[in-house]
């Protein structure tokens, strides 16, 4: 069928999402933005409670369903147990978002195997496992979008983050793996790297350092999580179905 006389849609009317570490920061508006895109949604957080339940609140007053599932991502057992109840809930999930991450920075130096399995086991083997539950029925419909949440620490590296460098590359290599062996299926895999965002997960950046990634960015400022979202709908949408093992880069300019 010729598309030459469509114009592009965004519309996930219909659709049900899946995003990971969703109750604050980058996910809590990746959360929004695919509501508002008309998609009924799932999300995941560590401990539950108030900030979870306000994103829901918000959701259901856009008229979509939502629903969120308190469960610790770095324990397979829990991963299994949240995408059952998923399941349970929403029956099927067309677009799944992999945000949920941590961080333990130190130097290279100062870095012990155990900040190193901790960030490795939720920032990559949680995103394998979870994919691991919803790719294969997502190919089975012939519809899905996977979108990796990576970095640019996973591109370029940053001191510090060895740990979290090396989960978010691993990210990289996985999304491309799979758009590979999902491509002739329907689905869509694609990653995001976010530049310096202003979360929680920033919040502790001395001010010396922050002036300085200010300054080595070209638009002069650190990123909104409403706009690392915007990528999202865009990688997610009907319209997108043509790009697939991309890395999305939103960072201001600062590695280009």
């Amino acid at each position: 069928m010729s598309l030459e006389n469509e114009v592009p849609s965004f519309d996930l009317t219909g659709k049900k999402a899946f995003v990971t570490g969703s109750s604050r920061g980058i996910g809590r508006s990746v959360a929004l933005a695919l509501a508002q895109a008309g998609a009924d949604i799932a999300i995941s957080c560590n401990t539950g409670g108030e900030a979870a339940e306000e994103v829901c609140s918000l959701i259901r007053s856009m008229g979509r369903k939502a629903q969120y599932y308190a469960h610790n991502v770095a324990l397979e057992a829990e991963i299994e147990a949240m995408c059952a109840e998923v399941k349970r809930d929403f029956g099927t999930i067309d677009i799944l978002v992999n945000n949920a991450a941590i961080n333990r920075d130190r130097s290279f130096k100062r870095l012990t195997k155990e900040a190193w399995d901790e960030v490795i086991t939720t920032d990559l083997t949680s995103v394998f496992l979870i994919t691991k539950q919803f790719i294969d029925e997502m190919a089975d419909r012939g519809w899905g979008r996977v979108i990796m949440m990576s970095s640019m620490s996973g591109e370029i590296g940053n001191f510090g983050q060895a740990n979290y460098a090396a989960a978010k590359a691993g990210q990289l290599g996985l999304a491309k793996t799979l758009a590979r062996e999902y491509a002739r299926k329907g689905v869509t895999v694609n990653a995001i790297a976010p530049g310096f965002t202003k979360t929680r997960m920033t919040e502790g950046i001395p001010e010396k350092a922050m002036e300085a990634v200010i300054a080595a960015t070209p638009v002069g400022r650190m990123g909104d999580p409403v706009e690392i979202a915007a990528g999202v709908v865009f990688l997610a949408s009907p319209s997108a179905a043509f790009v697939t093992g991309v890395v999305l880069d939103i960072n201001g300019g600062y590695a280009m």
